[in-house]
């Protein structure tokens, strides 16, 4: 029997999925879903401005990729990013978008409210996921260890107030599409924007804003603050 070869003809794995988030309206579907909230198929359809009809052929084709993945409730099928994994070659795509663009253009979202604070996939993003990751770098309450960045104990007593009875969770850098620098990401990114939204420090607005109000502000702030001539790390 003769070995089944492969045919390089149709070029290596990325092209297809290159080909996929090439369409407009994929990759608008794509986008919203980065909020890391499961949407359905009409919401999706609206995200991207076509018909459900239309949007039920492109979400087919992503979740045949393994870029989406799908969870029926009910009547209602939701989709999501199908993995951190994903989310962060989106969330890269994006910011190499951005890089590539017009030098006059500022990286990153136009809206104020997303570049300051805003999801990405399953952790914070923005200037305020920045100056998380800065102040604890800086303080020295997180460093670089064999499987990524490690919180070390005297960092877990620092996030009491807002991780009480925290182990020592681990993190990974996700470079900020609209900073330029790095914030969290991993177990321990996804820990604190979890603990932000469930004791009230921040709220998720439209899309993919994370919103504070001033005085949850000045919470953060006394929580994260940034040593004078701190900045990126590692």
């Amino acid at each position: 029997m003769t070995e089944a070869r492969p045919d390089f003809r149709q070029g290596p794995g990325i092209t297809r999925v290159a080909a996929l988030l090439g369409d407009p309206s994929r990759a608008a579907m794509a986008e919203a879903l980065m909020s890391g909230m499961a949407l359905t198929a009409n919401e999706l359809a609206q995200e991207a401005g076509i018909a459900a009809s239309t949007a039920s052929g492109h979400l087919a084709q992503l979740l045949h990729e393994g870029l989406l993945s799908v969870t029926p409730r009910g009547r209602h099928r939701y989709y999501r990013i199908a993995g951190p994994e994903v989310a962060s070659a989106l969330e890269g795509l994006m910011g190499l978008v951005e890089a590539k663009g017009p030098s006059r253009c500022r990286p990153g979202p136009h809206d104020p409210a997303l570049r300051h604070a805003r999801s990405c996939y399953d952790h914070l993003a923005g200037a305020l996921a920045v100056q998380m990751h800065d102040s604890l770098a800086a303080r020295g309450l997180l460093r670089p260890g064999p499987e990524g960045l490690v919180l070390s104990e005297t960092g877990a007593s620092a996030l009491a107030p807002l991780l009480p009875g925290v182990r020592l969770l681990a993190g990974r850098q996700c470079l900020d599409w609209s900073e330029r620098r790095m914030h969290l990401a991993g177990p321990l990114g996804r820990a604190l924007l979890l603990a932000l939204l469930d004791q009230g420090w921040a709220r998720r607005g439209q899309g993919r804003e994370i919103a504070l109000t001033r005085r949850e502000e000045a919470g953060f702030a006394a929580l994260f603050p940034l040593p004078q001539g701190s900045g990126a790390v590692w």
